[in-house]
């Protein structure tokens, strides 16, 4: 934001009596220095969204982020899996506790249970001693130049301040003890002269964020030219004085307020980074409000769970595990390289003391399960243009099914997997399920097109809270007969729809498609399959007042009421297609009032508000793409 000298004295005498949001109670004058360091609070304060941060997001709420490999996402948690969920292949490792596990995965599950046992080195046990981090010429316990020893090697040595960052900082920290992680990475010490003038070995360390020692880190060996350039670090204690404005973090660590929203997990939790209107310079801002460092776009790993951080990726920066390394020659004509932090080093060829095990993370990773679903085949994909109420071709939405009660459509429905069609409650009874039948593939119900097949109803699952009145949870599952040769049920032309986690995955003005054979306006009959694109709305309480719950609804339409679902599209799909060009269901059609009216759109059921009572009938692994 740029402002004139004007407005921030206006803003200065507005704010210099008042108490900011995260900040301590001024109760004397203040100075012009602080009073230009509130109104950057409040300026900061203008890229974080207040409401979502009443959610307490951190690091493992799986609506914002992915859970890592030894976690799965729980009704928007990450908890611990048990070791036999994770992959089989790998290298085996050795933990604190003296024992093998055979993979890093199976390590980090059983940590996740019981956190006593940690990560110690690659490999099989051995007596080769453990590792240590050190802090040195710090005053107090929680402050110094960071010195750790290494398994396998006979002395401690100091850390470069050339690769010495937050993530790398909290991570020490936290071996160290402080649950809180660092509060900063660079503080100046009293050392002596020896170290000062000295010419000294150190370790790079690079560090994903996620580990809980800095064993599992990557280290390799470089020369330094004196003390000035050995990391340093304060961690954080509960009575840290910040002078400027604070963010206060969901673990009750405060950090200064312009770190919010900057890329870099500063809190530990990164509830810093999960809730923001936009970015700092230097990050990217994920469409879910979740802020990144720059570097993580296109390195091969989707880290917005939107995916847009890895679309129009080109080069070699977008292959699997990629990211920027410093790189030493052997020599130069005069010895020192510039480094990024702007120090002269001695250039000599760095030596790999530890494995990358954030490198072994990816790779497990690629190893989970994955989930075909939301992809339509490339010849049968839909003509990309901006019209509504046309007629559908075969292929256009392989998910989309008729629900046919005496003959006729009565509803619409979605294929989600397996023998299983999502649709809405007030659709279907349970005591009529031997009543329907499902036809996938339908495009024309008057010409039937040869690829329709017809299927016969198992059982109908209503939600248990579903009310009639209200259209409160208006959702059901129809469970298929498999056919006496098969195990599973297959069909043949259609492809499921992706069943969304996250009610972040896409915002109100996305455009989204509907499609169904509901009456047009005036009542008008329809024989063919047809659909059009309405815009995602933010709160329908102003069109539907005292009738509108926004946790289990959300709305679409256009602004001139032009596209919209009527009478039999009721159960049918709204969905969105996300940057990586995969379709969620995101909507149920359920209720709304006077077709194709600008000031009644659509009511729809938020299906990301059901996934886990979906997955509990289905199960988990028949839709999750994601955090299985």
């Amino acid at each position: 934001m740029k402002c004139t000298h004007v407005v921030l004295l206006f803003l200065c005498f507005c704010f210099s009596s008042c108490e900011a949001s995260y900040g301590k109670h001024q109760k004397n004058k203040v100075t012009n220095t602080h009073q230009l360091s509130s109104v950057r609070a409040i300026i900061q304060e203008e890229k974080v969204d207040k409401k979502c941060l009443l959610n307490k997001y951190t690091r493992r709420s799986c609506s914002k982020v992915f859970c890592q490999p030894w976690e799965r996402c729980v009704d928007g948690t990450c908890v611990c899996k048990v070791p036999y969920q994770c992959p089989k292949n790998g290298t085996s490792v050795c933990s604190t506790n003296k024992k093998r596990y055979p993979t890093y995965c199976h390590l980090k599950s059983f940590e996740c249970l019981h956190p006593q046992t940690k990560f110690l080195h690659n490999g099989t046990c051995t007596d080769e001693g453990k590792f240590y981090v050190t802090l040195n010429y710090g005053i107090t316990d929680s402050e110094g130049i960071v010195k750790v020893k290494l398994v396998g090697q006979e002395q401690e040595m100091f850390i470069c301040r050339s690769s010495w960052g937050m993530a790398e900082a909290n991570v020490a920290c936290f071996d160290l003890g402080f649950p809180q992680g660092a509060l900063h990475t660079q503080k100046r010490f009293h050392f002596s002269e020896d170290l000062h003038t000295k010419s000294t070995e150190c370790l790079q360390v690079h560090c994903g964020g996620f580990e809980t020692t800095l064993a599992e880190c990557a280290f390799s060996k470089r020369r330094v030219q004196g003390s000035q350039d050995l990391a340093r670090v304060l961690c954080y204690t509960p009575d840290a004085d910040l002078a400027r404005e604070s963010f206060q973090c969901v673990n009750g660590k405060r950090i200064p307020a312009e770190r919010a929203c900057d890329g870099v997990n500063d809190c530990v939790d990164q509830s810093d980074e999960l809730c923001c209107k936009g970015c700092q310079d230097g990050s990217f801002h994920c469409k879910s409000g979740v802020c990144i460092p720059n570097q993580h776009k296109c390195n091969g790993e989707v880290d917005c769970i939107t995916g847009e951080d890895e679309v129009g990726c080109k080069g070699p920066e977008a292959q699997e595990g990629s990211r920027p390394v410093t790189v030493l020659s052997r020599a130069s004509h005069d010895g020192l390289l510039e480094t990024a932090a702007g120090h002269p080093e001695v250039q000599e060829e760095t030596e790999i003391l530890t494995e990358d095990m954030d490198t072994e993370r990816k790779r497990i990773k690629s190893l989970l399960p994955k989930l075909f679903c939301g992809v339509r085949r490339p010849e049968h994909s839909r003509r990309k243009r901006i019209v509504g109420g046309k007629p559908a071709h075969m292929g256009d939405f392989p998910w989309q099914v008729a629900i046919i009660e005496e003959g006729k459509i009565s509803c619409g429905g979605i294929y989600i997997g397996g023998c299983w069609v999502l649709t809405a409650a007030h659709c279907v009874r349970s005591s009529r399920a031997h009543r329907y039948q499902i036809w996938s593939s339908l495009i024309d119900r008057i010409r039937l097109n040869s690829e329709a097949l017809i299927h016969q109803v198992e059982r109908v699952i209503i939600h248990d809270k579903y009310n009639g009145t209200t259209y409160q949870n208006d959702i059901a599952l129809i469970e298929l007969k498999k056919h006496l040769s098969q195990k599973q049920c297959k069909l043949s032309s259609s492809i499921p729809a992706c069943v969304p986690w996250s009610p972040y995955l896409f915002q109100p003005k996305d455009r989204c498609i509907i499609s169904g054979w509901g009456r047009e306006k005036e009542h008008k009959k329809v024989f063919s399959l047809q659909w059009g694109e309405v815009n995602l709305i933010s709160n329908c309480s102003e069109f539907y007042p005292n009738r509108y719950y926004e946790k289990e609804m959300l709305c679409a339409g256009t602004d001139d009421g032009s596209i919209d679902a009527c009478q039999g599209d009721s159960g049918g799909p709204l969905t969105c297609v996300s940057r990586n060009n995969v379709t969620y269901v995101w909507g149920i059609v359920s209720w709304g009032e006077n077709c194709g009216k600008s000031e009644f759109p659509g009511v729809y059921t938020k299906v990301a508000n059901y996934f886990d009572w979906i997955s509990y009938h289905v199960g988990r692994t028949l839709i999750s793409q994601h955090n299985v």
